[in-house]
Parts: C-alpha cells; structure tokens; sequence
C-alpha cells in the first residue's frame, strides 16, 4: 500500500511540474505571439526571458536558449526575432512529455 502512495505521489509531483514549467511556458508563449502587434519590444523582451527561465527549469535547455536568443532579437530585428521563436516551438513541441497523467489503475480518494 505504501509503495502505490509513493508511486502516486512521484506522479502526481512530476505532473505537478509539468504543468507549472512547460505547460504555463507554452500558454504565455502562445499569448505573446498572438498578440504581438499590440506589444512593444521591451515588452516581447520580457515576456520571452520569463518563457525561457521556464523553460530551463522545466529542464529544456535547447528552447530556453533559444527563447533568450528571441528576447534579445526582438529588441532588434523583428523578422530574426520570429524565426528564432518559430525554431523555439518546434523543439518545445518535441520536448520530453510527462508521463501519463491518468492512473494506471483506479486510484481510490478517501
């Protein structure tokens, strides 16, 4: 029983991870990209370096270095900004997943 508990915890702390590292990393990357035309590039700077601390501690080193390679473009040269950004999501999309995130076996809640 208690090694179910420990097995469920490390799951539950891994996702846990997950979710506060890549999936808030993507989410504010697809809302500065989204809405780029109303932001200024101090602002994009920001944004983009704040996406890149997730990502090197969510432990992806290649996009967060390329995530900081986009906040310093951006200040300069819009056009290398957006294709460092472009190169920046595909290696996030083809990042480590996390494990399942459902059980798996039922799992009982008291």
């Amino acid at each position: 029983m208690e090694i179910t508990r420990l097995e469920l915890r490390d799951r539950t702390l891994k996702q846990f991870k997950y979710i506060r590292t890549c999936i808030l990393a993507r989410e504010l990357c697809l809302l500065v990209r989204t809405n780029r035309v109303a932001l200024n590039a101090r602002d994009v700077c920001t944004m983009c370096t704040q996406v890149s601390k997730l990502c090197r501690e969510a432990g992806c080193n290649e996009p967060s270095e390329l995530c900081q390679k986009a906040a310093h473009a951006a200040l300069i040269n819009e056009r290398e900004y957006l294709e460092i950004c472009t190169q920046s999501c595909l290696k996030c999309g083809q990042a480590r997943r996390p494990p399942t995130t459902q059980p798996k076996k039922a799992t009982y809640v008291a």
